[in-house]
């Protein structure tokens, strides 16, 4: 089983910058089976350009969870799954940051779209989500919101899963991964 992760936060370093929204989509190899999102509140003001680009204002994320109330929630979902996302490190170093600071040690395989995109679908002049999505007809009317991008990322994954015919996404996985497939959670 997969999770599909996307965040939006208030800044690039984990340690200093909190989450805003977090969206989970459980993929279990051939479709979501399972949607999870909600706003965070940082405990810290929201910059400007971060608000700009992903919409998500101080005023909404005031009466939002702060990640300690919704971490049991995000630990269980992520807990035994591949943790997906696009541009993988940044996700992971957040949510696992964040979770550790709420009491819950995350260990868990880890795959990146940009990067499985480049192998199984090379040759493309950028592999951002935006211009991926677009190049391969993947709608996302919410971009740069985590519930958006998180759903466009599945949808992306799903297609890199049909397209794989150099199993580039069990290479992908690091050496611990051998178990994780031999027990079905790659591919069921």
């Amino acid at each position: 089983m997969y999770a599909i992760v996307d965040i939006e936060t208030t800044g690039g370093h984990a340690s200093a910058n909190g989450i805003t929204e977090i969206a989970i989509c459980i993929h279990n190899g051939k479709k979501v089976i399972e949607r999870y999102s909600t706003l965070v509140n940082p405990r810290r003001d929201i910059p400007i350009y971060i608000s700009a680009l992903t919409g998500i204002t101080n005023e909404m994320v005031q009466n939002a969870p702060p990640f300690e109330d919704v971490a049991h929630d995000v630990y269980h979902l992520l807990n035994n799954k591949i943790f997906v996302a696009h541009n993988v490190n940044f996700d992971h170093s957040f949510v696992r940051y964040h979770l550790a600071a709420a009491g819950y040690e995350l260990q868990c395989n880890k795959l990146c779209t940009v990067r499985l995109g480049r192998k199984i679908i090379p040759g493309l002049p950028s592999y951002s989500l935006g211009k991926l999505c677009r190049h391969l007809g993947i709608e996302n009317e919410s971009r740069h919101r985590a519930a958006g991008d998180a759903e466009a990322t599945a949808q992306l994954f799903s297609l890199l899963l049909q397209s794989d015919k150099g199993n580039h996404i069990p290479q992908a996985l690091k050496c611990g991964s051998t178990a994780a497939i031999t027990r079905g959670i790659l591919f069921p």
